[in-house]
């Protein structure tokens, strides 16, 4: 049997800010639905964020190609959010409702956490990019390590079997 806030004396369940984390891929547009959806039915503002992560040099570059500038991609990856973003906001799931976006800069799971925290978002919602055994060691997981230190819920968008 499940308790339900006004049944144990708690309030009521309120989501008023909802953050749809996104690197603009396909995979990350899956969560967008379920963001949108959950946000036009209680009525809350959806918040948009990028993280713009900074880039670390190779080790081991042995100089048999000539290496792009770290700020000259830093630069590019900022130009790119700067441009996707209205994109994302526009789109036919989130129209009608109430949209804020947000670019940071630094470790992804570290700043939805940490914008999560400071607009007091109700609930995060984040797309699994899937990765299992070699992929997920070597990438890590932003969704695992958001879902371990958010303060709010989380709920995490698998990808659709490929």
């Amino acid at each position: 049997m499940t308790t339900l806030p006004e049944e144990t004396g708690a309030p009521p369940l309120r989501l008023r800010r909802i953050l749809l984390p996104t690197d603009f891929s396909g995979c990350a547009n899956h969560a967008l639905p379920y963001a949108a959806a959950i946000a036009r039915a209680a009525k809350a503002t959806v918040i948009c964020i990028n993280v713009v992560e900074p880039i670390v040099p190779a080790v081991g570059y042995t100089g048999l190609a000539e290496a792009m500038p770290i700020a000259e991609i830093s630069e590019q990856l900022e130009d790119s959010a700067e441009r996707e973003m209205p994109d994302l906001l526009g789109c036919e799931d989130l129209r009608g409702l109430q949209v804020e976006e947000v670019i940071a800069h630094g470790d992804a799971a570290a700043e939805i956490v940490r914008v999560a925290n400071e607009r007091e978002v109700d609930l995060i919602v984040i797309s699994s990019h899937g990765r299992t055994g070699l992929g997920r060691i070597i990438f890590g997981s932003t969704a695992e390590a958001v879902v371990r230190h958010a303060r709010c819920p989380v709920l995490v968008v698998k990808p659709p079997p490929e």
